[in-house]
């Protein structure tokens, strides 16, 4: 009986394991999944890409591939209040990071607070 209900547990796995890669999730605000689907590099004093769309409920990463440290923070400057999710803070040369969940539809501003009138270091999150 044990060896019968292992059997059948084995079979249910490769079946389980078959069916998944047909499967692909639409990305509508609805089907969010808390994940990252956008990067933004810091490299070179500068952000890139400085504009990136995401859906409701999606976070996006923030890699420094810079020489330098930059915390990636919010508008506006001093407060980030805008879109607290982007308050990533400090990020060491080779660092990288999740925003937090951004659940609002809105366009939100980030730049670096060591660094706030640079303009390479704006950028905009656009959540739809």
């Amino acid at each position: 009986m044990m060896r019968d209900f292992r059997a059948v547990a084995i079979v249910f796995c490769i079946v389980l394991a078959g069916c998944k890669g047909g499967y692909s999730s639409p990305t509508s605000p609805s089907n969010a999944s808390g994940v990252s689907v956008a990067t933004i590099t810091i490299a070179g004093r500068a952000v890139s890409p400085n504009a990136v769309t995401i859906n409701k409920g999606e976070r996006v990463t923030f890699v420094n591939n810079d020489t330098v440290a930059h915390t990636m923070s919010s508008d506006p400057h001093p407060a980030h209040t805008d879109c607290p999710p982007l308050n990533i803070g400090t990020l060491a040369p080779g660092q990288q990071r999740d925003s937090g969940t951004l659940n609002t539809v809105r366009s939100c501003g980030f730049h670096d607070h060591d660094d706030p009138d640079n303009v390479a270091l704006r950028g905009t999150v656009t959540i739809h």
